[in-house]
């Protein structure tokens, strides 16, 4: 027996969307031994019911899974299989499932029911107040997920889904993780074996988003993400469509924890860089290596760790009153600085949707590669297009130089070359809309301006005055992207126009200069 005491009822949190209510045939019906109560819940691959069984005087959970699942005879052999496998496991921080079967066209698994709130929803009620989750309950809440973590890794389960609306926060003060093998029963083997995805992908690890390969670092890497949004109240990796969010996930350098939160601790910022590096192998091997690196940053940051997890809000006490009940719905809704911070439930149509966004223009287009797979379609070519851009300017250049000795480009107009790594930077800027780019466009193209300027005119004394430029380039370059990446939805629009000015400015500043060189050697040899 668990030594969590089932719940007599569940706390509601606000959700008032018809489209949860459970379906007809389910309302006041049963399935087995259990009658059904009501809808606590949905997401994309299962419905969860509140349901009672007679016999044992005793309330529980249900998931059932997708119905469209269920006709599927593999699907049912792979659902008993995992189901076995999911309820073999016996740990405090585990959701307890006590039973699964299928009845009719239903797969279902039978979960303990636990009171408290989820993760998820804890950091909402925080976010909507404007207030932090204190740093000793982040990394308490952690220690309890790597404690499961690790004994579910050894006994060869794998979560493949972790997140925080799957970390549930007990009355009794426990992390709990929730879902555990669901997303191996829904999606199964052969899916990953196909390149297809499922999951969510702001805390999709990148060999998953990659190439459909997990395994226990690809959960430390979820796990990691998690922690990032408690202390940053965000994940770090942002976008318009999953498929941007699955490229930052495998392209783009993890955004600093200390410019979104200057108070956040160093130790747990490296901690946090360390379950997050694109290779696995750089990750924590093991959910004991991340707890006892989190239990080493806490003693170094002198963070002081609570026995237990503050109550719910949901529940009347001392430390969280009724009146602050969280409810995520209608104007309260609208009060959260991003409501789609509440909308991270599994997408198992992922892949379609992957598929959609790269779809071939017209029948005789070839069909697309899988998603991530084309990444390089993005950096790749646009890392392709600037080197190129760079090397047929220098040829062109060079040739020039070469066709008659009365040309001379370089001799005076080598400062071009800045001004052509700036124009070559601006295109990937556009492409990758990495804000972080700007910094090193603006360093090379102010110089390239400020050393054009000198070669040309031959006027190298002013430079006892102008460097002082040089230090309001500096400033310019890395206080922009750090005032505007506090605001990231106008981050990745301010990258793309930027980098579309910066490259042409760059592009016909370099192709000026040249030409200004060239008619100064033309103009010297004729006289």
């Amino acid at each position: 027996m668990s030594d969590r005491q089932p719940a007599t009822d569940l706390p509601a949190f606000g959700n008032d969307d018809p489209a949860s209510a459970p379906p007809a045939g389910l309302q006041s019906a049963t399935l087995g031994k259990y009658r059904i109560l009501e809808s606590v819940g949905r997401g994309g691959m299962a419905r969860v019911y509140r349901a009672y069984h007679p016999q044992l005087d005793r309330y529980v959970a249900i998931k059932v899974l997708r119905s469209d699942l269920a006709e599927d005879a593999e699907f049912r052999a792979r659902f008993q299989r995992e189901a076995r496998a999911v309820a073999a496991l016996r740990h405090p921080n585990i959701v307890r499932v006590h039973d699964f079967d299928a009845q009719d066209d239903v797969c279902y698994m039978v979960m303990e029911l636990l009171e408290g709130d989820t993760l998820k929803t804890r950091l909402n009620s925080y976010r909507l107040y404007g207030e932090q989750m204190p740093w000793g309950e982040s990394i308490r809440v952690l220690l309890d997920i790597l404690d499961g973590l690790a004994y579910a890794h050894s006994e060869g389960m794998i979560h493949r889904d972790l997140k925080s609306s799957n970390i549930l926060l007990t009355r009794q003060g426990q992390a709990v993780i929730a879902d555990f093998g669901i997303a191996q029963i829904v999606g199964g083997t052969q899916y990953t074996a196909t390149g297809a995805l499922m999951g969510t992908v702001e805390y999709m690890a990148p060999e998953q988003g990659r190439d459909g390969h997990s395994d226990a670092r690809s959960d430390i890497y979820s796990l990691g993400i998690v922690l990032y949004e408690m202390l940053t109240q965000h994940p770090p990796f942002e976008a318009d469509t999953p498929l941007a969010v699955l490229l930052k996930h495998v392209n783009d350098p993890l955004p600093p924890l200390r410019t979104c939160n200057p108070a956040i601790p160093e130790p747990l910022e490296r901690v946090i860089r360390t379950a997050l590096d694109k290779e696995p192998e750089a990750r924590y091997q093991t959910a004991a290596e991340m707890r006892q690196a989190l239990l080493e940053a806490a003693a170094t940051a002198e963070i002081a760790l609570p026995e237990r997890i503050s109550p719910p809000r949901a529940f009347t006490t001392a430390e969280a009153p009724s009146e602050s009940v969280i409810v995520l719905s209608g104007s309260h809704r609208d009060q959260l600085a991003a409501a789609d911070f509440a909308d991270d439930d599994t997408d198992v149509t992922l892949n379609e949707k992957l598929s959609q966004a790269v779809a071939p223009a017209s029948p005789e287009t070839p069909a697309a590669q899988p998603p991530i797979a084309r990444r390089e379609n993005i950096t790749g070519k646009a890392i392709l297009t600037a080197l190129g851009f760079v090397g047929v300017a220098n040829l062109t250049a060079l040739t020039l130089e070469l066709s008659s000795a009365r040309w001379s480009i370089f001799a005076t107009g080598w400062p071009f070359e800045f001004l052509l790594c700036s124009a070559g930077l601006c295109l990937i800027m556009v492409a990758t809309q990495c804000i972080w780019l700007f910094i090193p466009i603006v360093l090379i193209f102010g110089n390239g301006v400020l050393l054009s300027y000198s070669t040309l005119t031959g006027d190298w004394q002013r430079w006892s005055f102008l460097w002082v430029f040089e230090l309001w380039l500096i400033a310019a370059a890395v206080l922009i992207p750090l005032l505007i990446y506090r605001r990231r939805p106008y981050a990745r629009r301010f990258s793309r126009s930027a980098g579309i000015v910066l490259g042409i400015a760059s592009g016909v500043l370099a192709l000026l200069v040249a030409v200004l060189a060239a008619g100064a050697s033309l103009f010297n040899a004729l006289l």
